[in-house]
């Protein structure tokens, strides 16, 4: 047999790529699953991005390959937004690169940045795929410490007494995934400055701004802040086109050319429609904005009358689209938790163990479902 890379020894099967696959069988039984574990938006694009795209396919040259820079008139869009939304201004010709959903920029990233045996700086609690990522570039992941006591964020007096001379990278994201914390203005300038002193390149991965959050915020806002650092978006949250693969980097002309080397040798260029789609999306009014989250807020009000009825309790000024709870005191294991009530009450929610060792003690429920499933899903207890 045909042996696969060392690399793939280093990681895992993504968990929800394996747990959901549990999930589809116990379906598949008969089940009545109710599945409040992804966060994938349920809801669907705007009627503008839809006939946008419908038209789009019929135009000139839309099914040949595009560039790998994306259309010039949706970098305009997203500069336009990002200056419209977060008072950031950003070159569209040489500060912006489109991305296929910014799950991909994580990779594109560290292949431009990392070579074997450098470190990088991960968030735990964080997004699993920062540390997969890191692992199949042969990059060695390093953990620091995300608390409630602390709101979630780090603490770089203590990061900075640390040895962090083999340190390239550090993820962030806020809003955070999975805790909903945010980050406030001195904060961030304190990362960027965290950052500088240790000579880091900082990314700030930041697709949950515009859910249930009254002052999205950006990184790159803060003075200097693209001369060490990144931001990633996506517009799978903000306006329910996780399946259509957009997101977006921006930072300063240098390090964006040595993304795009690695990208352009990954894809081909992101479909016509689908960025033509996207423009329509970024040039939504504010109604878009209140009445997603009008829906969202009606699920999380209904959504923390589950979360009580377990026991658990939760942060009231958290933001984005889940609920990160803190089981009862006493509960041995998040994964047994939820297991227990796969099985018994056939509700899937996720445990915060899969987002690092201080996700334990936690669970995390999606508001990508529907009211009527959440009463449903109150209602089995």
């Amino acid at each position: 047999m045909i042996q696969t890379a060392d690399r793939l020894e280093t990681v895992q099967e993504y968990y929800f790529s394996k747990k959901l696959r549990e999930v589809r069988g116990l379906m598949a039984d008969g089940k009545p699953i109710i599945n409040m574990g992804i966060g994938s938006p349920d809801l669907v694009p705007s009627t503008a991005v839809i006939k946008t795209i419908q038209n789009a396919v019929n135009d000139s040259g839309a099914h040949q390959y595009q560039s790998y820079q994306g259309l010039p008139e949706l970098r305009e869009a997203i500069a336009k937004f990002y200056a419209s939304k977060f008072g950031v201004e950003a070159d569209a010709t040489t500060e912006i690169l489109p991305l296929m959903g910014s799950k991909e920029g994580i990779m594109h990233i560290s292949m431009a940045f990392l070579n074997e045996g450098d470190e990088v700086l991960i968030p735990n609690p964080g997004y699993p795929t920062y540390t997969a990522v890191s692992k199949l570039v042969g990059a060695v992941p390093q953990y620091y410490d995300l608390v409630e006591d602390k709101d979630w964020f780090p603490d770089l007096e203590q990061l900075g007494k640390e040895d962090l001379s083999k340190v390239k990278l550090m993820w962030t994201s806020y809003p955070h995934m999975p805790t909903g914390a945010k980050a406030t203005k001195l904060q961030f300038e304190k990362l960027i400055a965290f950052a500088q002193r240790n000579n880091i390149l900082l990314i700030n991965d930041n697709p949950y701004s515009f859910v249930l959050n009254d002052n999205p915020t950006s990184i790159l806002n803060i003075n200097g802040a693209k001369d060490v650092a990144l931001e990633l978006n996506s517009l799978s949250k903000t306006f329910n086109m996780a399946g259509w693969r957009v997101g977006m980097v921006l930072g300063n002309e240098k390090n964006l050319k040595s993304i795009l080397k690695v990208k352009s040798n990954m894809d081909s260029g992101m479909f016509y429609g689908i960025q033509k789609g996207a423009i329509a999306a970024l040039g939504s009014t504010q109604d878009w904005f209140d009445n997603l989250n009008k829906v969202y807020s009606g699920r999380k009000e209904l959504m923390l009358q589950l979360v009580k009825k377990l026991g658990c309790t939760y942060d009231s000024t958290s933001v984005g689209m889940f609920i990160w709870a803190k089981l009862p005191y006493g509960v041995p294991s998040a994964e047994k938790f939820i297991d227990d009530i796969l099985y018994d009450k056939n509700i899937f929610i996720t445990p915060g163990t899969i987002f690092g060792s201080n996700g334990e003690g936690y669970i995390r429920f999606s508001l990508c479902v529907p009211e009527d499933k959440i009463q449903e899903a109150i209602d089995r207890f």
